[in-house]
């Protein structure tokens, strides 16, 4: 039986920055599809994701965040593992936060191995399109995330 896996872009395209999750999602769509894997958009973090994360082994949730790091740094690490620092450190701006998304899949018993890749976000004000600084750092980020899928998905 082959294990399922998926790569989900969250994020609100029309909150400038917030929306990278769904951008970074689009480009592998466009450019860098893997058969084995399932592609999934989700605007904002929400219970229906978590139903759908039982559907699978592994999950990567691509989103943006507010960590206090440089704008575009991305940092990918099992939710697991940053469980310690969900309470004030990395926040989200949609109806779950991941402290959330992590009380809830261990709650619900969800045995997917689920994978944060955190983008820091500059602006997150309404409009579209995003900052400067991480339209500058777009293609890097990419090739980082496509790395982590061919290595942990593949």
């Amino acid at each position: 039986m082959s294990k399922k896996q998926a790569v989900i872009g969250l994020g609100n395209t029309l909150r400038r920055d917030d929306g990278i999750g769904i951008m970074i999602l689009e480009s592998l769509l466009n450019f860098y599809k893997k058969k084995s894997v399932d592609y999934l958009t989700f605007g904002s973090a929400s219970f229906d994701l978590l139903h759908r994360l039982k559907d699978y082994d592994k999950a990567l949730l691509i989103d943006g965040v507010d960590a206090g790091l440089c704008a575009g740094e991305l940092l990918i690490s099992e939710l697991k593992d940053i469980e310690y620092k969900l309470d004030n450190f990395v926040t989200s701006t949609h109806e779950l936060n991941l402290k959330s998304i992590f009380e809830l899949s261990k709650n619900l018993s969800i045995k997917t191995k689920i994978y944060i890749a955190g983008i820091q976000v500059q602006d997150t004000s309404f409009g579209e399109g995003l900052s400067e600084s991480l339209n500058k750092k777009l293609e890097e980020i990419l090739q980082k995330i496509k790395t982590f899928i061919d290595e942990s998905f593949i």
